[in-house]
């Protein structure tokens, strides 16, 4: 009697053990399944450049400023919080290591529009495109005066003065 206790104790063992290595194969298959579309996903996401509006009559134009030492993520951020962005930053970062404007992206004050693609932002981005763009000011301003965009004159004839004479 020993002996049939025994034996329908290993068959019910053996087909729990089946049951288990199933229910494993099947918990793979659905995290195969599950990273497999979100790869799929996000290489969407990467190479489908999608502008936030449709068409240009429905886009509208975004002053975006990028501080300097901003990463492309960071920029991928900002680009996001102001709207002109639809994808995550890290999809922002992806494309722009991909991208042939690797690197360089500029600090500034930009004017995108939501219209645009990513490859059009990086094209503005990177100071390759400036048509419609605010003028950027690297002078340093006039002593007691407002910065108009001018070299400052004083500081000319300074460094005449200092370098020549």
């Amino acid at each position: 009697m020993a002996k049939k206790k025994d034996t329908g104790y290993r068959v019910a063992l053996t087909g729990a053990q089946g049951t288990i290595r199933i229910l494993l194969y099947l918990c793979g298959l659905v995290l195969i399944i599950y990273f497999g579309k979100s790869a799929y996903s996000f290489g969407y996401d990467v190479f489908n450049q999608v502008p936030v509006a449709a068409t240009q009559a429905e886009g509208e134009d975004v002053t975006v400023v990028i501080k300097e030492g901003t990463s492309a993520y960071g920029i991928g951020k900002v680009l996001k919080d102001r709207g002109v962005l639809n994808e995550s930053p890290l999809v922002f970062w992806v494309q722009e290591r991909l991208s042939d404007y690797h690197g360089k992206l500029k600090a500034g004050s930009y004017i995108l529009n939501t219209s645009q693609n990513v490859d059009e932002m990086f094209t503005i981005l990177s100071g390759e495109n400036t048509e419609g763009q605010p003028q950027f000011h690297t002078d340093t301003p006039s002593e007691g005066g407002e910065d108009s965009g001018e070299p400052n004159e004083k500081a000319i004839t300074e460094g005449t003065k200092e370098g020549g004479e």
